[in-house]
């Protein structure tokens, strides 16, 4: 066999290699908000607020000028807790037990809504002047899952938190992880919905779940290159077999010319 022959049958055999090597992820699959322009302004309209669910456990603080009238609202945990408020639990009619003012609905409404429903009320009984209301949601979390570097679940101190937030708590997203279809799980009072966001393109910033709600489960599927490395040992092996006989038969040719 003529060495022109031989060279073809390497050439040919390193290309099998590099094409059994190389991965099926592009820059395509992986860069975020691709349509965006250069100096591209984007003004954020978005009055999303999160809502008050069932199961929701909020803190109530009431304050005025005379923090006496005001001691039967701030109510403390039993001695083991001293100094600690007691929280309130929405129960599946969508409302809390307060003291004095008894049973309050708080279902479907922004922390700024249940602010002002508590100062109408205080003004209604005239128990309260100009009260001070700090009410906060306890269980504001987010659970982040699949293909993201530190899956968990992360509790949100503020009162709303967006998606790409909660992936960069997560450690953001691994190289195999599918960026163009996202999927939020929502619960609301019993109900679930499902809505899936392209991470690689920009109207993601319009999206309905854009902003995440409390208890919102957010999962990262694998892609294409993750599904076919579940096999990765396997395919190692094949490739490491084919390289052996293409190393061995191309010597044993050079050897007998």
């Amino acid at each position: 066999m003529d060495k022109p022959l031989i060279r073809s049958k390497i050439l040919i055999a390193a290309i099998i290699i590099g094409m059994l090597f190389t991965s099926c992820t592009s820059k395509q699959d992986i860069v975020y908000f691709q349509n965006a322009k250069s100096f591209e302004t984007v003004v954020d309209t978005d009055t999303f607020t999160a809502k008050l669910k069932v199961g929701d456990v909020v803190s109530i603080y009431v304050s005025t000028l005379d923090q006496t009238v005001t001691q039967p609202y701030n109510l403390i945990r039993s001695a083991g807790a001293q100094g600690e408020l007691i929280d309130y639990l929405i129960d599946v009619e969508g409302n809390i037990d307060y003291p004095v003012l008894g049973k309050i609905k708080l279902l479907g409404l922004t922390v700024e809504e249940a602010k002002a429903l508590f100062k109408k009320k205080f003004a209604e009984g005239d128990l309260l002047k100009d009260p001070v209301i700090i009410f906060r949601v306890l269980n504001f979390r987010v659970t982040v899952a699949g293909e993201v570097n530190n899956p968990g679940v992360y509790p949100v101190s503020g009162e709303r938190i967006s998606i790409l937030e909660a992936l960069g708590m997560a450690g953001d997203l691994t190289i195999k992880g599918r960026r163009d279809n996202v999927l939020v799980v929502r619960d609301f009072n019993g109900t679930k919905t499902y809505t899936r966001i392209d991470l690689t393109n920009k109207e993601v910033f319009n999206s309905p779940v854009y902003y995440l709600t409390q208890n919102d489960y957010v999962y990262v599927e694998p892609n294409k290159s993750a599904i076919s490395g579940a096999s990765g040992d396997a395919r190692i092996g094949t490739i490491i077999s084919i390289t052996s006989f293409l190393i061995t038969t191309t010597l044993l040719l050079i050897t007998r010319n």
